[in-house]
């Protein structure tokens, strides 16, 4: 019995192995991580996308010995679980007394609900108000209480995610950004008009005949004080220039711009597809987290019984067991509560991370739907080929990048053109008037105080800066080279990307499926121990090899479902394929 019990305690250390799958790594997906590029102004392979999950993938009916289908090859979809109504509290009641036996065949069920939060206590009305009270008959009560907000599914969070997160709106300020500079690429033809206004003075005394003949009076003279009566001058000038040939440069530079607004887009979409696997990340960690806290509470019940079963056997002075073996029972209960505590905050964090991602106020609860991560039916997994069709048709990135492609070409295209000149329609006028000059009516005098010019005419305009020109366009060829030589490694890192996921998430069914049968010989096996511990014809050996053996299938199967759930909803972002309502 001592000896055999030793295997006991790792047990605990399983569970904590299952417990610990609720970490959220963005774009983790089971064990393993997808590679990720940087986030420039070139799109990378890894976009984070956040696409609610596909169907996902089902291992069969707990408890039933018929084979399951291999992931891939097309078979029907299937039912998800009941959700249930969860809160997350913060605390688990303490371990209930030790169960019988025989109802180890029993599936832990337990769910833990939060407090329902009660409305303040009214204050007590006053004699006045008593008064006015008793005079007002069928008074409508106020003392209702507050409507609970609904739980959160998955399709909810990950839809609130997608458009509340602040990452989206900065996403969305980005894309209003290059909207804005399309518009300016589009009205770039329209005349940039100049116009002056002004006043001033004073001016001196200027007066002739009006036909460019002698002063007329002593103060027109120059050369003297004597200024005479001096007045204001007020002005207006203005031009402008229309386009009318440009050999292509306005056409070309009107495509470039509406290349902007589809790399916003790209851009946005590849962040909501991020912070949409984030949020499934966050819904099934706080899953495995509490299927974790059942497990926790199912082995501190097995634990109660066994230690029970050792004192009674003590107290009877059987010489199965000693009492090193209850102190082992006693370390081993201690150390399940170490992993409760450690898997609580699990949970908590997996709450606090949904809260952030559904942008839920710091005084509102958040509350889950709890659901079992196990399926009950398998979901059709795409395979490889059909995954990377879909990622090359869907991923954001791969629009983004040729979108800068083209408006890199049409850049390309401009600098070629630069050495044309624009041809034009300009216009200008120039107006001045002053109260104490006489005006010219001949148009060979000149008359700089009331001055009436205008006229409209054709115009060339280019520069002969020949070498700076040349510099420009071999700049805007090497980007453009730049630019596709990145696009081929962004289509060699998304096929990297899938091809890694698409293998984790075959791999992760697989142990699903491997563990789910496990757990019900596992199952079979303790119930088996337990009836012959009771009948006297079995020791402790055989019974502390079956609760290890049960202990660590149910901590392998959790985690195993919790990556396939992952893992689909990585397998969704990284394809860029939206998810149906409702997965």
């Amino acid at each position: 019995m001592r000896r055999h019990l030793d295997h006991g305690v790792t047990v605990a250390l399983m569970l904590a192995a299952g417990v610990a799958g609720a970490q959220l790594t963005p774009g983790s997906v089971g064990s393993g991580s997808s590679p990720s590029t940087g986030t420039g102004s070139t799109p990378a392979p890894s976009t984070p996308g956040a696409t609610p999950a596909p169907e996902a993938p089902d291992v069969g009916t707990p408890g039933s010995d018929a084979p399951t289908t291999v992931p891939g090859t097309g078979a029907q979809g299937g039912t998800r679980p009941t959700p249930r109504v969860g809160t997350g509290g913060r605390e688990l009641p303490p371990s209930p007394p030790g169960i019988a036996p025989g109802s180890i065949e029993e599936t832990p069920g337990s769910s833990q609900r939060g407090q329902a939060i009660s409305p303040a206590p009214a204050l007590e009305p006053s004699n006045e108000a008593e008064q006015v009270k008793e005079g007002v008959t069928g008074a409508p009560d106020s003392e209702e209480k507050p409507a609970r907000r609904a739980p959160l599914t998955l399709a909810q969070l990950v839809a609130r995610a997608r458009e509340a997160d602040s990452r989206v709106e900065e996403a969305t300020a980005e894309l209003r950004k290059f909207q804005a500079l399309y518009q300016q690429a589009r009205w770039a033809w329209f005349p940039k008009i100049e116009i002056t206004v002004g006043a001033g003075g004073p001016t001196p005394e200027a007066r002739n005949d009006g036909l460019g003949g002698p002063p007329t009076t002593e103060a027109t003279y120059k050369g003297d004080l004597n200024f005479g009566r001096v007045g204001v001058t007020m002005f207006s000038t203005g031009n402008a220039v229309l386009p009318l040939y440009t050999f292509g440069k306005l056409t070309a530079l009107e495509k470039a711009g509406a290349q902007g607004p589809v790399l916003g887009a790209a851009l946005r979409e590849r962040t909501r597809n991020e912070v949409g696997f984030q949020a499934a990340q966050a819904y099934f960690g706080y899953q495995l987290a509490r299927n974790g806290l059942q497990q926790i509470e199912e082995v501190s019940k097995r634990l109660e019984d066994a230690g029970q079963r050792i004192e009674r056997l003590l107290k009877e002075d059987s010489a199965q067991v000693s009492a090193v073996d209850s102190y082992k029972v006693r370390f081993f209960r201690q150390i399940v509560e170490a992993r409760r505590a450690e898997a609580l905050q699990g949970r908590q964090f997996a709450l606090a991370a949904i809260g952030l991602l559904a942008n839920v106020g710091p005084e509102d609860a958040v509350t889950v739907v709890e659901e079992d991560l196990e399926l009950e039916e398998d979901v059709p997994v795409p395979s490889l080929e059909q995954a990377l069709v879909r990622a090359e048709q869907s991923r954001p990135e791969l629009t983004a990048v040729a979108a800068g492609i083209a408006a890199r070409e049409q850049e390309v295209f401009i600098r070629e053109r630069s050495y044309y000149p624009d041809l034009g329609l300009a216009g200008f006028y120039d107006v001045r008037f002053t109260t104490s000059a006489t005006r010219q009516r001949t148009p060979f005098a000149f008359d700089p105080y009331n001055d009436r010019t205008g006229g409209v005419g054709l115009v060339m305009r280019g520069t002969f800066d020949i070498p700076i020109k040349d510099a420009q366009l071999e700049q805007a060829r090497a980007e453009l080279d730049k630019l596709r030589a990145q696009e081929k490694q962004i289509r060699a890192g998304i096929r990297l990307e899938v091809s890694k996921v698409h293998g984790e998430l075959v791999a992760a069914w697989s142990r699903a499926r491997a563990f789910g049968e496990a757990e019900r010989s596992a199952r079979r096996w303790v119930t088996a121990a337990f009836t012959a511990f009771d009948l006297g014809t079995g020791d402790t050996r055989d019974l502390v090899d079956a609760f290890t053996a049960y202990a660590q299938a149910s901590g392998d199967k959790g985690k195993s479902w919790h990556d396939v759930r992952v893992g689909m909803a990585a397998l969704a972002r990284v394809t860029g394929a939206p998810l149906a309502p409702g997965e």
